[in-house]
């Protein structure tokens, strides 16, 4: 089993444990590491300072137990200078930029998503898609990422709305795009789990046949469960590294602490999982 995972929330932002509940369930997993990244976005106001401090904590009072890192979601709206401290971050678009921020939230609910689209794009969902991927081309500038988190959460409601075909050229070609530029600026890109495990969505993060372009493009891959709460700290890793082998994947990248303190990028073969 994969035993990290570094996209985890917790009731600093939208989550339902505390960090300390966390840490403590990925003890009990046999996770050897464990990344917090608290939401720095429109919708989720988090105390920085506070989050901050609770994570360095766990970091001295487990470190013979885990490795934990201080890291961030910043969504491709935000200045990352609002986080220095993160050792890492994922780079998420979580908003097409609108005229009115929350208006282009695409995972908020259906009816917002509806509304944007009509609203905006005179209903043509098409666009509304291709103005999805053509600010998150921009992720990796903007956020100076670790790695892009949830690449096409644009589909997040599309299982419930089947509001657009995810094999139309009109949708694949502009995520295509973005998918290449992104990987030929060298950023990796993460196996989300957390619409999957949380039975919202029939496919990870992002969907197999933007997977397999991933790997085809010389794309390099971390695996996350986007964890809200602890019993789903490890959901859906089993399912991900089988879909990721089927892609031609052979390592899945990791984060750890190196002997200095400092953050450093670790492979593990996927066939040892």
């Amino acid at each position: 089993m994969l035993r990290a995972n570094y996209h985890t929330h917790t009731t600093f932002c939208d989550g339902a444990n505390t960090a300390e509940e966390m840490a403590h369930q990925a003890i009990d997993l046999g996770f050897e590491a464990l990344g917090f990244s608290g939401h720095v976005d429109p919708g989720v106001q988090m105390d920085w300072e506070d989050y901050a401090s609770e994570v360095l904590r766990l970091r001295s009072t487990l470190r013979d137990k885990i490795d934990i890192l201080l890291g961030a979601e910043l969504d491709n709206l935000f200045d990352p200078s609002c986080c220095l401290e993160a050792e890492y971050l994922i780079g998420s678009t979580h908003f097409i930029p609108v005229d009115v921020t929350l208006d282009g939230c695409v995972d908020m609910n259906p009816e917002t998503s509806v509304r944007c689209c009509r609203e905006y794009f005179g209903g043509d969902w098409y666009a509304y898609c291709r103005a999805y991927y053509e600010f998150e081309s921009e992720v990796f500038s903007r956020t100076h990422c670790t790695f892009v988190g949830h690449f096409d959460l644009v589909t997040r409601f599309n299982d419930e709305l089947h509001a657009f075909d995810e094999e139309d050229p009109r949708y694949l070609r502009p995520a295509l795009e973005t998918m290449e530029h992104l990987v030929q600026q060298g950023v990796p890109f993460e196996v989300n789990c957390g619409a999957f495990n949380r039975g919202r969505k029939a496919e990870l993060y992002p969907r197999q046949s933007l997977l397999q372009a991933l790997h085809d493009f010389g794309g390099e891959i971390f695996i996350n469960s986007d964890a809200h709460e602890k019993g789903l700290l490890d959901g859906g890793f089993e399912t991900a590294v089988e879909r990721a082998i089927a892609c031609g994947f052979t390592h899945v990248n990791t984060l750890r602490h190196d002997a200095h303190g400092q953050v450093e990028v670790r492979q593990l073969a996927l066939d040892t999982l």
